[in-house]
């Protein structure tokens, strides 16, 4: 067959080249070996000749679909699984198109954007609470020392954020893409502020509103199952994690002047999301993003973190602190990875084998992404523009001088 050459001269390149100590078996039994070695870190089993097309031009998306189809199956360490998948992909990939950092634009509007939402987050909130901490917390930790677990390095996280913004008991603060409630609950426990929380996710508003009744806080927070643009009035805070990679680059400004128009003139916000690392706001490379918008976060948009600082400013607001908190998310990231991993038989049990799948190698790709600056993510924080100078603290100790 025509494949058969292509491959043994694909495998040839690789083992000249790469070296890797990986293994590919098809279904009649013939081996092909990536490199030298005793035995392979990873071994890849074929299925049937359908997974050659994908084999044989091995980007990112093409290998995740393999996978996720079922194609192929794969033996190993997740972690070399990844390794492996993205030393083919930049092995055989040509140079002009490993450079290639996708610039696409999606139509966002209230239904598609409900529907994008709904089809990442309402897989289940028990499939969820497998693998996140006891809060519920889906967005980069915060680990202040390195050593933390998840659970204390999710609470520091939204401690950090609180203290940022120097929210103050009695204040009101509203929450743009809330979640299951976490960041919410724990401002107006340790804060006492007054809380709107806002998600398009009919499964994270059902457990939100739970939990807030479980903690008696009703008279405090407010669950809604709303878009951020239908919220009227006015509040001293504003909070967004993990929101603004759902809105579109082109629509940024429009996203940062209704977050003005919500803001008090004194008030503060801080913007919590991931970034792209290219300088053009492509995706992530080798195909990764085409995989995530297929397969994980449809119509998700990653601006640089130039853009994003750009369209803040030209939708009336003022960054006054930025932090990159990249090593954190390759952290947090991997610990999601691991513990995916020690409750895969009750994942499986959840959903079915091919959302299984996506997740699996999502997370762990992911985690790769961030520990080498495919990817990046950013905290800032921002006011109304054109305020007094001498409104600004001289300097960031007010964030570290309080107890997290």
């Amino acid at each position: 067959m025509f494949w058969e050459k292509k491959l043994a001269q694909w495998v040839a390149d690789m083992r000249a080249t790469a070296n890797l100590p990986a293994r590919l078996v098809l279904w009649d039994g013939h081996q092909y070996d990536f490199g030298n070695f005793s035995e392979p870190q990873v071994t890849m089993h074929v299925k049937g000749a359908s997974a050659m097309p994908y084999l044989l031009s091995p980007s990112l998306d093409n290998l995740g679909e393999a996978y996720v189809k079922g194609k192929i199956d794969i033996e190993g360490k997740l972690s070399d699984v990844i390794d492996i998948g993205y030393a083919l992909a930049r092995s055989t990939i040509t140079s002009g198109r490993k450079l290639d950092r996708v610039l696409r634009y999606f139509t966002h509007t209230r239904s598609s954007d409900k529907k994008a939402i709904q089809y990442h987050y309402d897989v289940s909130n028990e499939f969820y609470q497998l693998w996140l901490d006891p809060n519920m917390v889906y967005s980069c930790a915060y680990f202040e020392n390195g050593d933390e677990d998840l659970a204390t390095a999710q609470l520091k996280k939204i401690d950090h954020i609180l203290t940022k913004i120097q929210i103050q008991p009695g204040q009101t603060l509203l929450d743009i893409g809330c979640g299951w409630g976490a960041l919410v609950i724990r401002a107006a426990q340790k804060f006492n502020a007054r809380c709107v929380g806002v998600t398009l996710s009919q499964n994270q508003f059902d457990l939100a509103t739970a939990r807030v009744k479980a903690a008696g806080l009703e008279g405090q927070i407010e669950i809604r199952l709303q878009d951020y643009r239908d919220v009227q009035g006015q509040f001293d805070r504003i909070t967004s994690v993990g929101m603004f990679e759902h809105v579109g680059r082109k629509n940024l400004p429009d996203y940062f002047s209704r977050v003005k128009d919500l803001l008090k003139d004194d008030g503060v916000a801080m913007n919590h999301g991931i970034t792209s690392s290219d300088a053009a706001s492509g995706e992530t490379s080798l195909g990764g993003g085409e995989f995530i918008d297929k397969y994980v976060f449809p119509d998700g948009e990653l601006p640089h973190i130039g853009l994003a600082l750009e369209s803040m400013q030209r939708g009336g607001l003022e960054a006054i602190d930025v932090e990159n908190l990249r090593r954190h998310y390759a952290r947090t990231l991997n610990i999601w990875a691991e513990n995916f991993e020690k409750r895969a038989d009750e994942a499986r049990l959840q959903v079915d084998d091919e959302k299984f799948r996506i997740w699996r190698v999502y997370l762990a790709g992911c985690a790769y992404a961030f520990t080498n600056d495919d990817v990046s993510i950013f905290q800032i924080v921002c006011r109304k523009a054109g305020r007094p100078a001498d409104t600004l603290p001289w300097s960031r100790r007010y964030i570290y001088d309080k107890p997290l």
